[in-house]
């Protein structure tokens, strides 16, 4: 039986710190996915913003904004993941959630803080990288400036999917599409950025291009002007594994540990 993943990308503009119109803008969003999918992606922060006002927006762990990933989840039958801003044990963290259908779910703390914006003086480094087991597929969910750094996104487990959610500005747009397009022939997986658009409250300007590429670097999402979209992609487990049985490149890859 061909594994299909069926994932939608929520490409969006966000209301600068302001939870409450967000969420009602995504659940909107969500409720009028034209079909049933497996993995809905939301942008880095995508209740908020990329902002450094944490002491203001930061929510507990089982706050009010995973509890709606749930709820979305449960009602879609969708796993659902973004990263939102959670203060736990006197730290703040950009923390992305892997919401399962059931309610489940795993965390990934932002390894690379963003110290252009001094991402670091507010938000503490997450120190584990996650893999997720979902519908036999093996994700491993990434958070924005991650995509610069190519040895934590490394294929040493055999995933078959790398994602990343972020706010990546439109003056370094160029750097987002060539990466993402990088990252997925490297780690011969299929990659998905998911990226919003609009302008923040630091007045940066935003175009998305989120995309998605197969694990030879062709991109397999449509072509979509610098504005909100869904768009549903579905991912092809069976020709992922026939790439990599023709092209055994990931069987050459370097060994080593990270520190």
């Amino acid at each position: 039986m061909t594994q299909i993943l069926k994932t939608a990308l929520l490409q969006a503009n966000l209301d600068w710190e302001n939870i409450s119109q967000n969420v009602t803008n995504f659940e909107q969003k969500i409720k009028e996915l034209p079909q049933e999918v497996d993995l809905i992606i939301l942008p880095e922060m995508f209740s908020t913003g990329f902002s450094m006002n944490a002491g203001n927006l930061a929510e507990p762990e089982n706050g009010p904004t995973f509890r709606w990933m749930q709820k979305m989840a449960s009602e879609k039958d969708a796993a659902v993941t973004g990263s939102l801003i959670i203060s736990e044990n006197g730290n703040f963290y950009n923390r992305l959630y892997f919401v399962y259908p059931d309610g489940s779910f795993q965390k990934y703390d932002k390894r690379h803080t963003f110290t252009l914006a001094k991402e670091n003086d507010t938000y503490a480094s997450g120190k584990e990288r996650l893999i997720v087991e979902y519908k036999g597929w093996k994700v491993c969910p990434l958070v924005c400036y991650d995509l610069r750094f190519p040895v934590w996104a490394r294929n040493t487990e055999g995933y078959d999917l790398l994602i990343f959610v972020a706010n990546w500005p439109a003056a370094r747009v160029a750097a987002w599409d060539t990466l993402l397009k990088a990252r997925a022939i490297e780690n011969m997986s299929y990659c998905i950025g998911v990226n919003r658009v609009g302008r923040d409250g630091s007045d940066l300007n935003y175009v998305g291009h989120s995309a998605v590429y197969d694990s030879l670097g062709k991109q397999i999402s449509g072509a979509h002007d610098e504005s909100e979209f869904t768009e549903i992609v579905e991912l092809d487990k069976d020709h992922l594994k026939e790439t990599r049985s023709q092209l055994k490149f990931l069987q050459d890859r370097d060994r080593f540990t990270v520190h």
